[in-house]
């Protein structure tokens, strides 16, 4: 069928191709100072230009496109901050998103510059790290993972459970937020042995260490055990093989009781008549980053059924992946 060029106009597509001049300009901002410069209250071009250091040139163009995106409001040629990019790009809270910026604009964007290779050749990019890099590339991933736990603790009730597993994730975030929603909730770490030490000091930090206790294990091969009533597996299937993952649910199955839920986060495809966009665009991340998968959510839900899971909700989160909820039958 044709289109009218009268009845379509072009508007999304360039939207779209012109993307990356807004990542990139949101990435300048953050970098320099522009927002913490707002975050006290509103300024002219010449006071924030004066703020950061930037010429009033490059502080007017910083400003003008943020505001264009939303992130910051102007009247009277005066700017401040849009509620989100208050909430979460002053620099203060648990959810300052300046080292996940920092992450994709040093090291994922970068990246993407291979993109074509990799399509043309189904090959991840070079992932080219030095010590420097890798601690913008773990701080960057680790913030990402604060924000989709505290959307998960927004998003799902931690109040009915008292023993939860939290098998194989990067962060403990989703489980110190369990444990603050639920002062009842103890939790039991199941992680790569790398990981011990950094997930005792954040428990430590947050004061519950004497909620929680930490079982080193390599997560494709662990048999965690035990009867708890909630497991989380998060950002763990992206990870392993079908196979390997077929494995570690069915270990998280042996370690929960009958009936218990299962929390499992990741990014997923889905089969809806329209794809929700976030997980699409990270299935291409992934793979240019370093290879890994973002599986569709109809064969994660055969591996839950295939290891003694029923899935019973999908939460989509906001900004974040998708949790699929399962019982253990």
């Amino acid at each position: 069928m044709t289109v009218s060029s009268t009845s379509a106009t072009p508007d999304r597509i360039v939207d779209i191709a012109i993307g990356y001049m807004g990542a990139k300009q949101l990435f300048a901002a953050a970098r320099t100072g522009v927002f913490r410069a707002l975050a006290e209250g509103e300024r002219d071009v010449a006071e924030l230009a004066t703020a950061t250091g930037l010429s009033e040139r490059m502080a007017r163009i910083l400003a003008d496109a943020m505001n264009g995106l939303g992130l910051l409001e102007r009247r009277d040629g005066r700017y401040r901050l849009a509620p989100d990019a208050a909430a979460h790009l002053t620099g203060e809270g648990d959810l300052d998103l300046h080292p996940f910026l920092a992450f994709l604009n040093e090291i994922s964007y970068g990246h993407w510059l291979q993109f074509d290779t990799t399509v043309d050749t189904t090959k991840p990019g070079e992932l080219d790290m030095n010590e420097e890099r890798w601690g913008t590339f773990m701080a960057g991933v680790m913030r990402y993972n604060a924000l989709h736990a505290a959307m998960l603790a927004r998003s799902f009730d931690f109040g009915p459970y008292r023993d939860m597993l939290d098998l194989g994730g990067l962060s403990p975030d989703f489980a110190i937020g369990a444990l603050r929603a639920n002062p009842d909730l103890s939790a039991r770490f199941v992680f790569d042995p790398a990981s011990t030490e950094s997930v005792a000091a954040a428990l430590a930090a947050a004061g519950l260490t004497d909620r929680a206790r930490i079982d080193p294990a390599p997560t494709d091969t662990a048999q965690p055990g035990g009867d708890h009533d909630l497991v989380m597996v998060n950002h763990v299937i992206h990870r392993f093989t079908a196979e390997q993952n077929r494995a570690i649910l069915a270990g998280a199955r042996a370690a929960a009781r009958p009936g218990a839920t299962l929390l499992l986060l990741d990014f997923l495809l889905d089969d809806d008549d329209r794809q929700r966009p976030i997980d699409a665009l990270h299935a291409g991340e992934y793979f240019v980053i370093d290879g890994t998968v973002v599986y569709p959510e109809s064969e994660v839900t055969a591996w839950l059924e295939a290891s003694g899971w029923r899935r019973r909700e999908v939460i989509a989160l906001p900004g974040s992946p998708r949790v699929v909820v399962a019982e253990a039958v």
